[in-house]
């Protein structure tokens, strides 16, 4: 069975909350031999499928070196992602993939490593944050700012907490409207950059999130010196197929589910905030 063509069977491990319209399904394909043969680079995502109700692409958030599961954490706004939101431990669903180009963590070692995310779309760094964690050694500082509207549309509390613990990593919080409980930095995100201990020489940028963030984060950095080939993008678009064929996630002249979702700047820079694109 081609991983692209047919999904294979996986049943639901554990499912998290993450917050009332976020959760987590932690999965384990039901063929041993196909979930032993699964592998993936942090930042590509998965097809997966429900019977009777529709596909959906969903960025994977598990250690690639993790032989037990493959998790994906989801935010309710469609069909689809609803009914993943029903399935609970024991449930089966349909898992294609993986699709796409991940992040350029092996071109990053050596040097440190920033995460730059808005809004509620950090799904497709945390996997690049649990790499470079779990393999210290290897990398610089870790840089790690998050930027919501609202101080309560902050998920992942106590992971943000864990990870300021961590050796050579700090952890820079803001939100548009803070409320009278945040303890953060108030405004969007470029904010935090006065506070970051930045290295645009030996840095490695990695970002999702809005167009409009992501387009100022860059007008930002390039501003502070860092070169366009140090920062890359992760791109959202409505992909059906993951192959290139349906053409519901063409950007300009490329396939969002094959030439990205991570770009490098230089590539994607022409396409960014053009409308109609």
């Amino acid at each position: 069975m081609s991983q692209f063509n047919l999904p294979h069977e996986a049943e639901v491990v554990e499912r998290i909350e993450e917050s009332p319209t976020i959760f987590t399904l932690r999965l384990r394909l039901a063929d041993p031999a196909v979930h032993a043969a699964y592998r993936f680079a942090p930042g590509q995502f998965n097809m997966l499928y429900l019977y009777g109700v529709g596909e959906v692409a969903i960025s994977i958030v598990s250690d690639p070196e993790d032989e037990q599961m493959i998790a994906h954490t989801i935010r309710q706004v469609g069909r689809v992602t609803n009914g993943l939101a029903r399935l609970q431990a024991g449930d089966r669903l349909g898992l294609r993939g993986p699709f796409g180009r991940g992040w350029p963590l092996a071109q990053a070692e050596g040097g440190d490593v920033v995460i730059a995310t808005g809004g509620l779309g950090c799904a497709p760094v945390v996997a690049a944050i649990n790499y470079v964690l779990r393999r210290r050694e290897r990398y610089g500082n870790l840089i790690i700012m998050q930027g919501v509207k609202h101080g309560d549309d902050l998920i992942w509390c106590d992971q943000y907490a864990q990870w300021a613990q961590m050796p050579d990593t700090q952890v820079l919080l803001a939100a548009s409207e803070g409320g009278a409980c945040w303890p953060y930095h108030v405004g969007h995100l470029p904010v935090l950059f006065e506070h970051a201990r930045l290295k645009p020489e030996s840095s490695t940028v990695m970002m999702c999130g809005p167009e409009g963030m992501m387009i100022a984060v860059c007008r930002e950095l390039l501003g502070r010196g860092f070169s366009g080939e140090s920062l890359y993008l992760s791109m959202e678009r409505n992909m059906h197929c993951g192959r290139g064929k349906c053409g519901h996630c063409q950007l300009g002249g490329k396939f969002v589910c094959q030439d990205g979702p991570i770009f490098s700047y230089p590539e994607i820079a022409p396409l960014l905030g053009v409308k109609g694109l």
